[in-house]
């Protein structure tokens, strides 16, 4: 924790620890809440309408309250931006703060809100690929919601990182889902794939910006089932993220990706994303 960090909390801008949220929140006795993540470059946040999209279809399933705007959400957030530094937005709702402890909606309670900026530190290994491992996804089915409930995603996330891998890839009946925190692509016989959104996936902000620009480029590309068996046969693997953006995978399972070597389109595709990301500034900055 940083010293006199600033943060936002329930209408107030204060110094970290001095944030202080009751024992009684349900997102403290329940995890019953939903959080966003948006990526900040030079001062201007990244696809703020489609990260606040998300957020509303979040609160929406989960039948909370959206106590703001989209106006007044980007107004709260501004004043916790350096820009100076590429950086990111966490911030998350709570259903509130109950008397008592009840699995049931409380009434007449207001949503807990919590927002804070952090820095984006570049991943090592970014450039020479990570490991993966493949795991059974043994998560709710509403993986559509960016609940803060994370512990599924916790657990599995925590058993790559013991097999000395930065990420797991997620496998439901035979099929990929996603990455513990993370969209997941492959290039598989020339075409760039990636599962298509459903209820058991994240809709991931970045891994549609990179359809986007496969599209744009000319990069055949497809949203459709992929098979285990199939993702072992690939030609590149990736995870995409908001804040790791694209990742490439050279080992999976303890098998070599390529011969363990980053893919040629993911140098294109990372290009290109970075080129986005700086047109995307620039364009805002207008």
């Amino acid at each position: 924790m940083t010293k006199n960090k600033k943060v936002f909390l329930n209408g107030e801008y204060l110094p970290i620890e001095k944030a202080n949220v009751s024992v009684m929140d349900r997102g403290f006795l329940f995890g019953d809440g939903i959080y966003e993540v948006i990526p900040v470059y030079n001062g201007y946040l990244f696809r703020f309408d489609a990260h606040l999209e998300r957020l509303e279809n979040s609160l929406k399933l989960t039948h909370i309250e959206n106590p703001y705007s989209r106006d007044e959400w980007r107004e709260i957030m501004l004043p916790l931006i350096d820009a100076k530094k590429d950086q990111y937005i966490y911030f998350q709702v709570t259903r509130g703060v109950a008397e008592k402890r009840d699995h049931a909606f409380p009434t007449g309670v207001k949503p807990t809100v919590f927002m804070m900026c952090n820095d984006i530190t570049p991943f090592d290994g970014k450039e020479a690929g990570v490991k993966a491992i493949s795991l059974e996804d043994t998560r709710w089915s509403m993986c559509n919601i960016k609940a803060i409930t994370l512990l599924g995603n916790i657990l599995l996330r925590q058993q790559a990182v013991e097999n000395d891998c930065a990420e797991a890839i997620l496998v439901r009946e035979g099929y990929v889902t996603e990455g513990a925190a993370s969209n997941v692509f492959a290039v598989i016989d020339g075409i760039l794939i990636t599962p298509p959104k459903s209820n058991f996936i994240l809709p991931g902000i970045t891994r549609d910006v990179i359809l986007e620009l496969a599209d744009a480029n000319q990069v055949p590309y497809a949203e459709d089932i992929i098979s285990l068996d199939a993702l072992k046969t690939a030609s590149e693997i990736w995870f995409a993220s908001s804040t790791r953006e694209i990742l490439p995978v050279v080992e999976l399972d303890g098998q070599l990706i390529s011969g363990g070597k980053v893919g040629r389109l993911w140098h294109t595709m990372n290009d290109l994303l970075q080129t986005y990301k700086t047109t995307y500034a620039n364009s805002s900055a207008q």
